[in-house]
């Protein structure tokens, strides 16, 4: 789970090209929600609100860039992430968003399923 984290934040930092499993989404979202979660309860804490904001800042494009690619892997364009903003709408982004990607290639890239086991290679040369 971390390493998809790490994964999606130093390699993939502003990568808005390819494609992005559920599993990388999924994944990120996971223990960003958990880190954000300790930040705010550590914010709390201190009583100042400054270290879940900065990284909120922080992560704010390699979250869009992720959610761009995840998309992608759907044959959309990431420009359907603006449904966001549109109530009721929103909740047909998020099943889009856990459905399977498009098998095979698609316009933007090959499938990621098929390459090789790509967790286990993660911060490796090949």
């Amino acid at each position: 789970m971390i390493e998809w984290y790490k994964k999606v934040v130093l390699e993939n930092y502003a990568n808005f090209n390819g494609r992005a499993r559920r599993a990388e989404y999924w994944n990120f979202v996971l223990v960003n929600l958990i880190i954000s979660i300790l930040l705010m309860v550590v914010d709390s804490v201190i009583g100042i609100q400054v270290l879940s904001g900065i990284y909120s800042l922080a992560l704010l494009i390699p979250s869009i860039a992720a959610a761009v690619r995840r998309l992608h892997d759907l044959d959309k364009s990431g420009w359907f992430l603006l449904l966001a903003f549109i109530p009721l709408v929103n909740i047909w982004l998020i099943v889009l968003l856990a459905s399977e990607g498009t098998r095979g290639p698609n316009q933007y890239g090959a499938d990621p399923k098929n390459q090789f086991d790509e967790i286990n290679h993660i911060g490796k040369e090949y």
